[in-house]
Parts: structure tokens; C-alpha cells; sequence
């Protein structure tokens, strides 16, 4: 039997001390803590891989700290769209959603699309109507709404393009002194996820996003991809990643991690510090992934100031961080 491990991210991007109270900080540690410890619970219980992912991004997307469900950020119509996926080690199974308006929480739109159709990745109204049938929660676009997103949103829309959730904030702080986050709203890449292994040696990952501030409509990143923003395999590992979605797609970010494992024999650190540090700054990516494979390793990369991090392993208390 295998020690039981999860990790789980909150996204990644520019971090400001100066704009941190103690209070603050306090509180996310606090929330990473606390999701962590439910999925450690669920994995230590006996609880598969797969259900400790999802359960963990559930919880992420129902905590308005972060960017997914309920927090989400406002598209450039002042509206929510979400993406989210979910992979099983096993059998490479997964499932996916994106561009869905209504879902309370999309990763279990996901789950829903992995076990109950034929497809991978079902997006927008098809997407939405799926989940419906299929029982998951639906509710209306006022749910998303935090105050802090859309006072973000309001500061951003005037400006030329989109803005990164975590790369936000900092865009927010240099005009308002008296924000308070521990990565900029305005300056991070407003990403959750999380990969574990159970007991049995199975691997599984997730990934959830609301995307980025002042986004284009029907724009999707890589968050809700195979092989970009969530992988899982047994044979190499499970990775869940955050950033600039447009740089973790054209390099296929998540899968050249388990590729490099399964190729060129690289370990999981080597792999995923090659991809974090090597490749995805060729192409201008900023961000960070949580790695983690079927011996129980664990590596959580980031080229950015900061990234919203906590992991559980065993019995052990869950050990959360934000910054570098």
C-alpha cells in the first residue's frame, strides 16, 4: 500500500509583500489548509485519487479567494465563464468542460462528461444542458459575483487586452495602496488544481479555472486540455498547471513532463524544471504546475514571484506556502 499524497494549487503570479497584512495571509493559508486536510481525510479513509482531485477543486471553487466558481473573474461582457477537467491515471480516462455559465461547480460538470458520455471535452450550452441532465448543480450568474472581482473587472476593462488574475493586482495595488492580497489580483494567473495518489498507486489530476480578467467571450485556456493544463498516468504522473494558457497549450506543457519521464528517463523534478524554467519562458509562459507521480514524489515549480500552494501526505499536517 502506498502513502496517500495530494497537492493542490490556488494559482500563481506576481507577488507584493508590502500589500500582505498578516490577517490576509493568515486567511490563505488558512483555506489551503483546510482543503488539503479534506482531501487527506477522504485519502487516508480509503478515498480513490480521482475523488480526492475532485473533491479538492470543489472546494477551491467554492472559496471566493480563488479564481474558479465562485470568485470567478469577468469576461470583457461582464460575464463568468468556466472551464475545468479531470484525468484518471488508471486508464488515461478523463473529462471536460468549458465555456459554461451556469455550472455551480464545473469540475463536477467534468467527472460528469468522464463517466456518463462517449466525449472528452463538451463545451457552452451543450456543455451546460449535459450537466443538467446528468444532475449536477445549476445556478445564476449572480453566484460567480465577488465584489473584488468585479472592482477588478471595472479596472481593468479600460485597459488595452486582457489581464492575468494574479498579474492583476499588482496593476491594482501601484493605483490603490490600501488593496490587500498576497498575489496581486491583477497580476496572477488565476488558476486551481490539484494531483494526488491513493493508496492502491493510482494517480489523478484536476484543474479549474474562471480564466482571465477582461477575457474575450467563448476564449478558452488550457485548463480544461489534455496534455496542456491537466495530465494523469500512472506510468509517468498526474500534473495540474497555472499561467499564461496560451504558453502551456503551444507546448503542451503537462504532457512534455510525463513525455520526458516516459522517454528520455528523466525523474518527475527534472522533467517539470525543464518545462517551468526552460521551455515555457522561450514562449513567453509565466506560471507554475503541481507534479506528482506513482512513487509518491512531489515537486511544485513556479517562475513567477509566487505560487498558492499546500500538500498533505500520510497523516502528516498539511503544509501550505505562498510565496517563492
Amino acid at each position: 500500500m502506498n502513502t496517500p499524497v495530494i497537492a493542490i494549487h490556488g494559482g500563481a503570479g506576481t507577488i507584493t509583500r508590502s500589500s500582505l497584512s498578516a490577517e490576509d495571509e493568515a486567511r490563505y493559508h488558512a483555506a489551503l489548509a483546510d482543503i488539503v486536510g479534506a482531501a487527506q481525510a477522504l485519502l487516508n479513509g480509503g478515498g480513490s485519487a480521482l475523488d480526492a482531485v475532485t473533491e479538492a477543486v470543489r472546494l477551491l471553487e467554492d472559496c471566493p479567494l480563488f479564481n474558479a466558481g465562485h470568485g470567478a473573474v469577468y469576461t470583457s461582457q461582464g460575464r463568468h465563464e468556466l472551464d475545468a477537467c479531470v484525468m484518471s491515471g488508471i486508464d488515461l480516462a478523463a473529462g471536460a468542460v468549458a465555456c459554461v455559465t451556469n455550472i455551480r461547480n464545473p469540475v463536477l460538470a467534468a467527472r460528469a462528461v468522464m463517466h456518463h458520455s462517449q466525449h472528452v471535452l463538451l463545451v457552452g450550452q451543450g456543455a451546460e444542458a449535459f450537466a443538467q441532465q446528468q444532475g449536477v448543480a445549476t445556478v445564476g450568474p449572480d453566484y460567480f459575483h465577488t465584489d473584488a472581482r468585479h472592482e477588478q473587472w471595472l479596472r481593468v476593462r479600460g485597459q488595452a487586452g486582457t489581464v492575468l488574475d494574479h498579474d492583476a493586482a499588482s496593476f491594482a495595488f501601484a493605483q490603490q495602496q490600501q488593496e490587500q492580497a498576497p498575489i496581486d489580483p491583477d497580476h496572477k494567473f488565476g488558476t486551481v488544481g490539484a494531483v494526488a495518489l491513493d493508496r492502491f498507486g493510482n494517480l489523478a489530476a484536476a484543474t479549474s479555472t474562471g480564466g482571465i480578467t477582461n477575457k474575450q467571450p467563448g476564449r478558452v485556456g488550457d485548463s480544461p486540455l489534455i496534455g496542456a493544463g491537466c495530465y494523469a498516468s500512472n506510468s509517468t504522473a498526474a500534473i495540474s498547471a497555472t499561467g499564461t494558457g496560451e504558453a502551456f497549450m503551444r507546448t503542451n506543457a503537462a504532457y512534455d513532463i510525463a513525455a520526458r519521464m516516459a522517454y528520455a528517463g528523466d525523474t518527475l523534478e527534472q522533467a517539470a524544471h525543464k518545462v517551468v524554467f526552460k521551455l515555457l519562458p522561450v514562449v513567453g509562459g509565466r506560471g507554475g504546475l503541481i507534479a506528482l507521480d506513482a512513487q509518491g514524489n512531489l515537486t511544485l515549480p513556479f517562475n513567477t514571484e509566487g505560487m498558492y500552494r499546500a500538500y498533505g501526505r500520510g497523516d502528516a499536517a498539511p503544509v501550505t506556502a505562498i510565496y517563492a
